[in-house]
């Protein structure tokens, strides 16, 4: 199961209703904040992993569509940065049921306004979205002690996982 937090602005775009929930993620990469952003002529979604602040970086042409398009473009971050195929298979099986709540984690909103002025710079030049998602995720982050989001979402693939087996 997923749960999906996005911001108040994003789930008022989606039609969504966000309720406060104890749910938690199933997946290795917890629950998944996103954001609307407009940076120059782009209408972009920033999503973040709250465990390990890897971004994925989605076109908004379709926002209410969000939890069909988002393990799509995990998965391809995931496969970029060198994660297995079986355990990405796994983490996207997890990700299927969705439910959306409120955002909660103060420290991710954060990080995700660090990542959308990073994103205002890297998108200057053409290159892709999931381009972007890597330079992005390659920033060391206080709250991963200042370890980047990449090395953090290895090392929670490298840990056995019992709920995952």
């Amino acid at each position: 199961m997923l749960v999906l937090r996005p911001t108040a602005k994003l789930a008022k775009r989606m039609g969504a209703a966000t309720l406060p929930c104890d749910a938690k993620s199933t997946g290795r990469l917890g629950d998944w904040y996103a954001n609307l952003l407009y940076i120059s002529r782009l209408q972009i979604v920033l999503a973040v992993s709250e465990k390990t602040l890897l971004p994925a970086v989605l076109r908004a042409k379709d926002v209410a569509a969000l939890p069909e398009f988002l393990p799509a473009a995990v998965g391809e971050v995931l496969s970029t940065i060198g994660v297995p195929q079986v355990a990405i298979e796994r983490e996207l099986r997890e990700m299927e049921q969705v439910i959306f709540s409120k955002t909660a984690n103060r420290q991710v909103l954060g990080s995700m306004n660090d990542f959308a002025d990073l994103l205002a710079c890297y998108l200057e030049d053409p290159i892709s979205l999931l381009e972007a998602s890597l330079k992005v995720a390659e920033s060391p982050m206080s709250m991963l002690g200042m370890e980047d989001p990449i090395r953090a979402t290895l090392a929670a693939f490298s840990r056995p996982n019992l709920q995952l087996v």
